[in-house]
């Protein structure tokens, strides 16, 4: 027998597929709770970035998501121009700016999760049985074993 014709291999592979589209429906409605604006998805990706590793330059930036500096460039740009990200001279290397979120951004971004583990909470709390969220909280665990590195 096969790999394609063997019973757990297609029974993974259809988990597989049903997995894919049941994660990005779910990332769909949370980002539609999020409120957090229309930012591109290299947008996004810099504000979280500075969010998780903290203050960096437009070349750190750009080295990071794999950009050239001339595109993280123009990101931050747009970023700086909503007031979300600001520079300031790098004390080490005047010619440098350092690069940080904004206390609105800061606030923006709280809001967004928020917002989005709010209609998670609605949605587990009126959606599931009791006996159901027994299930959910084990497929909780299943699904950060799958995740983790």
């Amino acid at each position: 027998m096969n790999q394609a014709q063997d019973p757990e291999n297609a029974s993974a592979s259809a988990m597989a597929v049903e997995l894919r589209v049941l994660l990005g429906r779910l990332s769909r409605r949370l980002r539609e709770q999020s409120h957090a604006g229309d930012f591109t998805g290299a947008q996004k990706s810099v504000l979280l970035r500075l969010e998780r590793d903290g203050p960096a330059t437009v070349t750190t930036l750009a080295k990071a998501e794999g950009v050239r500096p001339q595109s993280m460039g123009a990101t931050v740009a747009v970023l700086e121009a909503a007031g979300l990200v600001a520079g300031a001279a790098d004390p080490a290397d005047g010619r440098q700016t350092i690069l940080s979120l904004t206390d609105a951004c800061r606030e923006m971004i709280r809001a967004s999760r928020a917002a989005r583990e709010d209609w998670l909470f609605h949605a587990i709390q009126t959606k599931f049985a009791p006996h159901e969220l027994t299930q959910l909280a084990s497929s909780i665990e299943l699904l950060q074993r799958l995740s983790d590195d």
